[in-house]
């Protein structure tokens, strides 16, 4: 009976390590992808944000630990926390989300799958908003919904998504200048494989190379902001990933913090971390 249980483990382990092999290149940076973590997982996530207001002469920062649930196939959530220096002179503690998702839809075959998904978050944030660009990702409260579309062709992995986001505040309390608090977001991303040529083993390291376009039109104020952010990615030993990427705006009218950023994040991966 253990030679048994030991043999299911080791086929459970095994498939969901190469379920990570078959969706790395759809593990982007900047965006979701439809595809879930394998279930049963946890993940902890470390992201550092760096970015430059053009009058200001040093970096700002944002720090963003979260932690992840791989709930069952088709359900994930997440909790996540930030801490900056982006409006006030010293990092400090900012805000705080949840994000859940459901992917609804999937088409699976040999080295290609479809796949579609619905999200939601929330998230309260300390901050008073000021710039046109509006996000939920520490700087404002509000809420997001969406939906997500991904497909996968053997090392070419492409997904689109499509948001409504809607902030609780549209003035600041000093300069009391209105600022949009409802927009359409969207994105495309693109994910490629480029190592390794062939798999050996689960120890190998991945790399990936992603682009993304990033875009937000803002629905009760004419603004609008389009953005492109190349990243490189590596997975190591199946389970931790190291992502670093760089955001810079191609168009829009938007008043910004900054209109570039830097991203690095550190994620490790807990497969079966409960029956």
């Amino acid at each position: 009976m253990k030679g048994i249980s030991f043999i299911k483990a080791s086929l459970l382990v095994g498939g969901m390590l190469f379920m990570l092999h078959a969706q790395g290149q759809e593990l982007y940076v900047f965006t979701e992808p439809a595809s879930n973590m394998p279930s049963h997982s946890i993940s902890g996530k470390i992201t550092g944000k760096y970015s430059k207001h053009p009058e200001a002469t040093n970096y700002m920062q944002r720090y963003t630990p979260e932690i992840m649930f791989g709930l069952n196939r088709k359900w994930m959530l997440h909790f996540a926390s930030t801490f900056s220096d982006m409006y006030t002179t010293n990092v400090r503690w900012e805000s705080a989300r949840t994000y859940l998702k459901y992917r609804f839809l999937s088409n699976d075959d040999v080295h290609k799958h479809f796949r579609m998904a619905a999200f939601g978050e929330y998230s309260y944030s300390r901050n008073i908003g000021m710039f046109d660009d509006i996000g939920i990702e520490g700087d404002m409260s509000g809420f997001q919904g969406g939906l997500i579309a991904t497909q996968l062709w053997n090392k070419l992995a492409v997904s689109s998504t499509l948001s409504y986001l809607q902030t609780h505040q549209n003035k600041t309390t000093e300069i009391m200048i209105d600022i949009p608090k409802k927009s359409i977001n969207y994105s495309l991303s693109a994910g490629y494989l480029v190592f390794p040529l062939n798999y050996k083993n689960f120890k190998q390291t991945n790399f990936n190379v992603y682009t993304e376009l990033l875009g937000q039109r803002t629905l009760d104020m004419k603004k609008y902001v389009v953005d492109f952010a190349p990243a490189v990615q590596f997975i190591f030993n199946s389970n931790a990933k190291l992502n670093i990427g760089y955001r810079f705006q191609l168009s829009g009218n938007m008043y910004r913090m900054a209109e570039k950023s830097w991203l690095i994040s550190f994620e490790r991966t807990f497969l079966g971390a409960w029956k």
